[in-house]
């Protein structure tokens, strides 16, 4: 990221999620942005396919950039798996280009021709990935394959052509809402009345009781939850040696990060002890052997998403942080109920 791109976005961010509008003087492009919003939603609604014949799940947020999804989907396959189901990640792919879709992430599928996002989920859940920019034909692949009984739709909230039977959406606990208004004036994608319609709102970021939580990002609903993510590993981008976060303590490390919410991540390696550098790339950035380049004997260090895209060219001193998510248990029962009660007239 350029200099003059670092101080551009760190600009936007300040203006969308502080609690005033100074650029009000757009609400006439938000309100522009919302008929369009609302018509494109009314006219994907009335032309949506039929539905499937399995539960079909949609991880999405109503704010722009990172909030934590790809965590959060790689936590529902698993409470999915532990209780008998078989998953499927559908994606968009966003940042790859297959030629040919739909594309079945496989060992050798590269992030240029998947998008990253869907070759992290790939590796670090074992669950089948299928990415195709129209949602329905990767879902009809993957029930024709047989892949598994279950779809789960990473970033899929606006995407309302697919049908669904679930819908979480996702926030950042530190940023929440912002000024809660919509895009260009604030990082709103769709209005906060969007969340009436969806099933369960996850925030991430401190444990927070319910009544706390809907003060601090800004929003009422009946199923609101926290949701932690906790370093667990980093691992050695050319090894694939692990070590214990712990080890981070005292070291000088340069912190990458081509992802929507950057600093998040280097807040997280800070609290792990590090003396850290900020190198901050666009999300989804094309990582160039240049961008690793260091002149001391730092550690570089970046995100479970970044790392499959640099580990061809990785220099040795190269590590990934992986991150897992931890939700409350009343959230799991609640979900897994919600998916057991979608199923039931499909197999009745």
């Amino acid at each position: 990221m350029s200099a003059v791109q670092s101080a551009m976005s760190s600009l936007v961010e300040r203006l969308w999620y502080g609690r005033k509008r100074p650029l009000a003087f757009l609400a006439p492009l938000s309100w522009l942005y919302r008929s369009i919003a609302e018509a494109r939603r009314r006219a994907a609604w009335d032309a949506r396919d039929a539905s499937l014949p399995v539960p079909v799940i949609v991880v999405g947020n109503i704010t722009a950039g990172g909030t934590g999804k790809s965590p959060l989907t790689a936590w529902l396959v698993s409470a999915l798996a532990s209780d008998g189901w078989r998953p499927v990640i559908l994606s968009r792919g966003y940042g790859g280009d297959a030629g040919q879709y739909p594309l079945e992430v496989a060992a050798e599928t590269s992030p240029s021709e998947a998008g990253d996002e869907p070759v992290m989920l790939a590796l670090s859940t074992g669950c089948p990935v299928v990415v195709d920019p129209r949602r329905r034909r990767g879902a009809d692949y993957a029930l024709e394959k047989n892949l598994g009984d279950v779809l789960i739709c990473d970033d899929g909230l606006q995407h309302y052509k697919l049908p669904r039977d679930l819908e979480l959406s996702v926030f950042d606990g530190q940023r929440g809402i912002g000024n809660g208004a919509l895009i260009p004036v604030g990082p709103l994608r769709e209005p906060v009345s969007r969340l009436a319609s969806v099933d369960f709102v996850i925030v991430n970021g401190k444990e927070l009781s319910e009544q706390a939580m809907e003060s601090f990002v800004g929003i009422d609903h009946p199923a609101i939850f926290s949701m932690i993510l906790e370093p667990a590993t980093l691992v050695h981008l050319k090894t694939g040696e692990s070590r214990a976060v712990g080890d981070l303590r005292g070291k000088a490390v340069r912190a990458v990060a081509g992802i929507g919410n950057p600093a998040r991540f280097f807040d997280t390696l800070r609290t792990l002890g590090a003396d850290v550098t900020e190198a901050a790339f666009p999300d989804h950035h094309r990582f160039r052997p240049e961008d690793l380049n260091s002149d001391t004997d730092e550690l570089i260090v970046m995100t479970a998403k970044d790392a499959v895209k640099c580990r061809e060219f990785a220099p040795d001193n190269a590590w990934s942080l992986t991150v897992e998510a931890r939700l409350p248990g009343p959230f799991r029962d609640a979900f897994l109920a919600r998916v057991r009660q979608c199923s039931e007239p499909l197999t009745s």
